[in-house]
This record gives structure tokens, sequence and C-alpha cells, in this order.
């Protein structure tokens, strides 16, 4: 294994000078946002795929500094009931599919998307229960009418680029949990797998490890982020939680640097669990803590993470 960041933490900075100092910290690879919620700050994949001078200088930038591309990210909603956002988030997935084969990058990231609860409705339904009963029928609609038919032909689109597509198990959108995750993987259970995020995990009170040893070999990519839950306003008020991720104290967990959630030996068992099941690709840092700045968060995970990751396996010992 090795670490990485993602780099749209850096999107105010030009790519070669976000390369340089992701280099000086020590890493060994970027996961580059190529639009969709993330932004494209670094990588627009249209304009690359089209320009062959510049799609070379891209990959040269990246290969002269020792680093690799661990992954092209484009999370977006490509079931959404806004026909506008909906297309918008599909070629862009398209288009990164296009330059991650271009660039001999094996994995691209998204979500899994979010459809609307019916053909009429306007905004995206995220159904988590049964009752009243005409939830039961929109989530049977979705998964029948929408998810199925677009993974069923996007994951051909893949297949034929080579490229698997790991998607970020997320609330919010269809695939949010590891039963969510391995229901969408049974459309093409070698081309769709996972992203994992634990923070994800920890928000909805699932532990990671469990979830790690269920996932098994579907896990592509795995990003680096951590949650704190605050015990008091959860046993008052539940995981459920639509405040402002800026309202820390009063918000029922919120986002943090890897060590500020969950200590060492949490993180250990996360690494080693990974290892369990033949992952050995990279621990890619995703900042989002609003409690400091990017770059101290960056720097702390990689100072707590270095003393966590396993870099490489010793080899196995046996017992008569």
């Amino acid at each position: 294994m090795k670490l990485g960041v993602f780099a749209v933490l850096f999107g105010d900075r030009p790519f070669e000078e976000t390369l340089d100092y992701v280099k000086s910290l020590g890493l060994g690879a970027v996961e580059i946002g190529t639009g969709a919620y993330p932004g494209s700050a670094h990588c627009n994949p249209a304009a690359l795929l089209a320009a062959p001078k510049a799609l070379k200088a891209f990959g040269r930038a990246v290969k002269r500094r020792g680093l690799v591309i661990s992954a092209l990210s484009c999370h977006g909603n490509p079931l959404h009931p806004d026909a506008k956002i909906a297309a918008a988030h599909h070629q862009t997935f398209v288009d990164t599919v296009a330059l991650a084969r271009s660039l001999e990058v094996s994995t691209v990231i998204t979500f899994s998307g979010c459809p609307p609860g019916d053909a009429k409705a306007t905004q995206p339904s995220w159904v988590v229960a049964p009752w009243p009963p005409e939830f039961a029928a929109m989530l049977a609609w979705q998964w029948r009418e929408r998810v199925t038919p677009y993974w069923t032909g996007t994951a051909k689109l893949c297949r034929k680029a080579g490229v698997r597509v790991a998607v970020e198990m997320h609330p919010n959108f269809v695939v949010y949990n590891p039963e969510t995750m391995n229901r969408l993987r049974e459309i093409a259970p070698k081309v769709i797998g996972c992203n994992f995020d634990p923070s994800h995990m920890f928000w909805q009170g699932i532990d990671p490890v469990v979830a790690i040893r269920a996932l098994g070999g579907a896990i592509y990519h795995v990003h680096a982020k951590d949650c704190r839950i605050d015990e008091r306003n959860t046993k008052l008020n539940g995981v459920l939680d639509a405040k402002k991720y800026t309202d820390e104290i009063n918000r029922s967990w919120i986002f943090r640097t890897v060590g500020y959630g969950h200590d060492a030996l949490v993180w250990k068992d996360i690494v080693s669990a990974l290892r369990t099941v033949g992952y050995d690709h990279v621990i890619s840092i995703e900042h989002e803590d609003s409690v400091m700045s990017g770059d101290e968060g960056l720097k702390k995970a990689i100072a707590f993470l270095s003393g966590v990751v396993i870099q490489q396996p010793t080899g196995r010992a046996y017992w008569a």
C-alpha cells in the first residue's frame, strides 16, 4: 500500500504546483477530480482528449515526479430527475472513462446516483424505509426502471474501455452500505466495485472492518477520512442530521481528519482488514474536516497514517 491524496483539496493551485507539493510531502499517489461534484480544477477530460499534446504532458507531469494516479473521480448523480444534470454528470463520467483508458488508469470513482421516486418527480428521493407502503413501491421502481438499466449500460461501457468503476457508498444515493453495494455489483461483478470510505460507515453506525470483510475483493480504491460521532447530540437526535457541516457544535457527527474521530488501533484494524482481503493499492487522503485547514489536516493525516499503513506484506507464518 502507499499513501496518496485526493487533489481537489488543492483546486486553487496550478496542477504542476500541486504535484510538486504532493511529492514534497512524501506521498506516492494522486487522485484527480474530473468534474461533477468534486469539480475539475486540474483536469478537463474532454479538453485533454481533444488535445493529444496536452494529454501527453498531463500524464508525463505525474510520472516525472514518481507519482501514480490512483483514480480519476467524478462523483455525480447520473440518475438525477433533472435531465440536464443527469446528462451532464453521465457525459463527465463517459469522458473520464475515456481519459482513464488513455492515461492507463484502471479506476474511475463516482456515486451510484439517486433517481426520483417515480417518472413524474422532479427531485431525487432517497428511500430508507418500507413504510408507508408507497416508499417500498418507490424503491422497487427506482431499481427496476432507473438503477439497473443505467448501470447495465454503463458497465458495458467500462468493460469495453478496460476500466473499473469504484462506486462510493454514501447516504442520499441508492448505494450507501455493503448490502446495496453488493446488490449493484450483481449487475457486473467484475466491473463494478467499491471506493471504500470509512467515514461514511462510521456515520451510519457500520463497523468498517465488518464492511471490508463483506466486500472483500470488490474494494477497488480507499479513502482515508474519519468521522467523529458526538455522543450527546446523537443520544438526543440520532445520526440523521441535516444541519450545516459548519454547525459542528450541534451536529450529531462531523467529518474529521484521520485520528481525530477514531484512534490508531481502529485504523490499524481497518488497514489490516484491507490487507487480509487482498487490497494493496493506494490509501487516498480526503480532507473534509471543517475544524482545521486543508494543509494542516493533510499533514496530520500523513503523520498519523505513516504509522498505520502496511507498506509491504512480510509473508505468512505457518504452524504445524
